[in-house]
């Protein structure tokens, strides 16, 4: 998909147009006790997440980006090409706490969430809190969990908060589920919803690695398949919370919002689709657009940011017409051909 390969091939200096010069608190200020920039940091974490995941720079880039832009990450694929592994080094290259949900129909809401229980020393309920009370939180196998049980995550994800017999509970900072699925399996899942699907902020895809990297697997792994590189926390909790307050002052020019709002139009008179682009995907397309022009050491948007994160972004939560599926349609080419239809802005105004 066009879109996506734009990813690796931004800079500093890479631009569609005229862009604004840097204005405020550049992105390339100091963050932190030890004043590193946030590129500087953002390399750090996705250089140690690569020890892990080899040859996947663009997924691995994804994940932090979806981290520091406060959203929720689904990774659909085949069992075997790293989902599981890609969370836990997420989780590992930050000092924060990690919380495991193995999905299976019998999970319970109260497994996720929590539950009451009678302690009798005190004669009162006590809040045992679940799994979700972490920073990050991997969700496995989330299509085999039950409706309700999918439905408790999903309220935790979109709340950032549990209510458990009438009382909430709030949830840390940062907050972000990454949740997986299998997407050649039926039998015993429960698809999720496009009304839930639309709560995760990107939907990406590890794919099998490259040649070099099956190899380099193999070597780095040798006779124990268990074993390999493990990764150690490179970033603190409070630099990722200043990482993520530096990118929310990263300049989006008038004319780039008003790009997103005619590319969201766009989708909803697609022939090819019955559900477009809603404004909570266009507040995300935004929200993620700063993260990855912060990560290339710029502190104002350019419309290549927004192309390279549209699919990702966008993808999962459209839904094209029956005949567009009876054709063999694929949503991305759809994006892919508003992007190509919607003219870039020629100058982003300040």
């Amino acid at each position: 998909m066009t879109s996506g390969n734009l990813l690796s091939d931004l800079s500093p200096t890479r631009r569609s147009g005229r862009s604004p010069e840097p204005r405020g608190n550049g992105s390339s200020d100091g963050i932190g006790g030890g004043g590193q920039s946030f590129s500087e940091l953002f390399g750090r974490i996705t250089t140690n997440i690569s020890k892990v995941i080899q040859g996947k720079t663009e997924v691995i880039e994804l994940a932090v980006i979806c981290l520091l832009a406060e959203g929720h990450l689904l990774i659909e694929d085949v069992p075997g090409v790293g989902k599981t592994s890609l969370a836990k080094a997420l989780a590992g290259s930050v000092d924060c706490s990690f919380g495991r949900i193995q999905f299976t129909p019998d999970v319970l809401p109260s497994d996720v969430a929590g539950v009451n229980v009678w302690n009798r020393s005190t004669s009162s309920f006590q809040f045992q809190p679940g799994p979700v009370f972490a920073n990050i939180v991997l969700g496995d196998e989330i299509n085999r969990a039950s409706p309700k049980t999918q439905a408790a995550l999903l309220e935790a994800m979109a709340e950032r908060q549990v209510t458990i017999d009438g009382t909430s509970y709030g949830l840390g900072v940062p907050f972000m589920v990454v949740a997986t699925q299998n997407p050649i399996e039926h039998e015993g899942t429960y698809p999720l919803p496009e009304s839930q699907l639309d709560r995760f902020l990107m939907r990406v895809s590890v794919g099998y690695p490259a040649r070099e990297a099956a190899l380099e697997i193999l070597r780095t792994h040798g006779a124990d398949p268990a074993g390999g590189p493990r990764v150690e926390p490179v970033v603190g909790i409070d630099e990722v919370a200043s990482m993520i307050g530096a990118a929310r002052q990263v300049h989006v020019a008038p004319s780039l919002q008003n790009y997103i709002i005619e590319l969201a139009e766009a989708s909803r008179d697609h022939p090819a689709l019955s559900l477009g682009i809603s404004p909570r995907a266009t507040l995300n397309l935004q929200g993620v657009s700063r993260v990855l022009a912060a990560s290339r050491g710029r502190n104002f948007v350019i419309p290549d940011d927004i192309k390279a994160l549209a699919v990702p972004v966008l993808a999962h939560r459209l839904v094209l017409t029956p005949d567009a599926q009876l054709q063999g349609l694929g949503v991305g080419p759809v994006i892919d051909d508003i992007l190509t239809r919607i003219p870039v802005p020629a100058t982003a105004d300040g």
